[in-house]
């Protein structure tokens, strides 16, 4: 048996599972098309505005779109808010005050966001901790589930906010379904029922048909070059829930007083609704990628998770590697079969927020777009490869198995293959 014999076998055996995330892109296709009609959404939406933005109703109904998707009572979507990261402490620092607690249940946070609490090494750098907000957070269980008696044993007359990181990140960890959202956020509720649940949705957007406001919560924060931006918006983040609190926020972004109501638009405004309008079909390709490269590279021998066949919530697939060179020449062939800078070798650097070294594969139209295809991590055991994104299913299906042939003809894994 040879690779492509093996190809061939795993996409196959993923029919079904291929039927399912069409069901999913149908869905979520509709809901996305229902609200463009329900809102008008004209062509004269798309034209930019410049300076301080005022009376940008292009922008203004971009918001209102991403309300009405999303189930919320307000939404920011702002090309200023430049990340993940930065929509998410847009919102921390909008919402929480000195004295105030916010208390993670999904463990720590992303690398990145352990400088906004204040938990990394540096510190006087503006963080939540040296604005008087304190911060605790509740490991998973070993099999990666809320304690939940320590969950709500935890929450106090201080906690203002819990947080709840939807996917995986960089942890060898499960990511949490909307059913698992919705169940730990009605127990929470019996405990203290104003806490302010806050859910980081980055890279989990249309993957389910349901988001993590109609579970519950009542704030959320993504990325736009991760999967509501459909593969085309060129930056910006979104954060969308109640009113009152989206107010908040507003006053963060910009300046108290100012809010939703500045913030030019210039040329970005038809990307984003392009983008939001695509996501749907876009974030099931890559889904699929996903589910082949699972399966595929099980089949190979690779411990992969989630498994091909099991519930997805998110866009991260982990491939786990024997050693780091192992894992470094993996991401390295992802390059190589990419579209852009694919005569390029990454290797692992420094990057700002995290700890160790990471190595970033991301052969990409948009720079660190992760709704196109990537292979990143930080290298640390276990040597974990997160691949991630692909506008197209087949751009996946062609990376992963010349990367896996690369390998195979280098040395760096043996196999036996007939």
């Amino acid at each position: 048996m040879n690779i492509e014999t093996i190809k061939i076998q795993s996409e196959k055996e993923i029919t079904h599972e291929h039927k399912r995330i069409n069901e999913i892109v149908e869905f979520n296709q509709e809901k996305v098309l229902h609200a463009f009609q329900k809102l008008r959404v004209s062509d004269s939406h798309f034209n930019p505005t410049t300076g301080y933005g005022y009376d940008d109703f292009g922008r203004d109904t971009l918001e209102s779109l991403y309300a009405e998707i999303f189930k919320a009572e307000d939404a920011l979507v702002r090309p200023q808010l430049i990340s993940g990261t930065h929509a998410i402490t847009t919102a921390l620092f909008g919402v929480l005050r000195p004295g105030d607690e916010l208390l993670y249940i999904t463990g720590e946070p992303y690398d990145t966001l352990r400088d906004v609490i204040g938990t990394g090494r540096k510190k006087d750098m503006g963080s939540l901790r040296d604005f008087g907000v304190s911060y605790q957070s509740i490991p998973l269980t070993r099999e990666g589930d809320f304690q939940v008696e320590e969950i709500l044993s935890s929450i106090s007359t201080a906690t203002k906010m819990v947080g709840i990181q939807r996917s995986k990140g960089y942890e060898d960890r499960p990511s949490f379904t909307i059913k698992q959202i919705s169940s730990i956020i009605e127990r929470i509720r019996e405990v203290k029922d104003d806490v302010i649940i806050f859910v980081d949705n980055c890279y989990g957007e249309f993957v389910e048909m349901k988001e993590p406001l109609e579970a519950g919560a009542d704030l959320i924060a993504g990325s736009l070059i991760k999967n509501p931006g459909g593969g085309i918006a060129r930056m910006g983040g979104y954060i969308a829930g109640k009113e009152k609190l989206i107010e908040l926020c507003s006053y963060r972004l910009t300046a108290p007083g100012l809010g939703k109501e500045t913030g030019a638009s210039l040329n970005s405004l038809q990307e984003m609704y392009q983008g939001i309008f695509l996501a749907p079909h876009v974030v099931g390709e890559a889904l699929k990628g996903a589910v082949f490269t699972a399966h595929f590279l099980n089949l190979l021998g690779f411990d992969t998770n989630p498994a091909y066949n099991a519930e997805r919530t998110d866009l991260i697939q982990s491939v786990n590697f024997d050693s780091a060179e192992q894992m470094i020449r993996f991401c390295q062939s992802i390059q190589h079969a990419s579209p852009v800078n694919s005569h390029v070798s990454p290797e692992p650097s420094p990057m700002p927020g995290y700890d160790d070294h990471v190595i970033m594969a991301a052969g990409t139209f948009i720079q660190g777009a992760s709704l196109e295809l990537t292979a990143d991590g930080p290298i640390r055991p276990p040597y974990t490869a997160f691949v991630q994104g692909g506008l197209t299913y087949s751009h996946v299906k062609i990376a992963v198995t010349a990367a896996i042939k690369r390998l195979l003809e280098e040395g760096y894994v043996k196999m036996s293959l007939t």
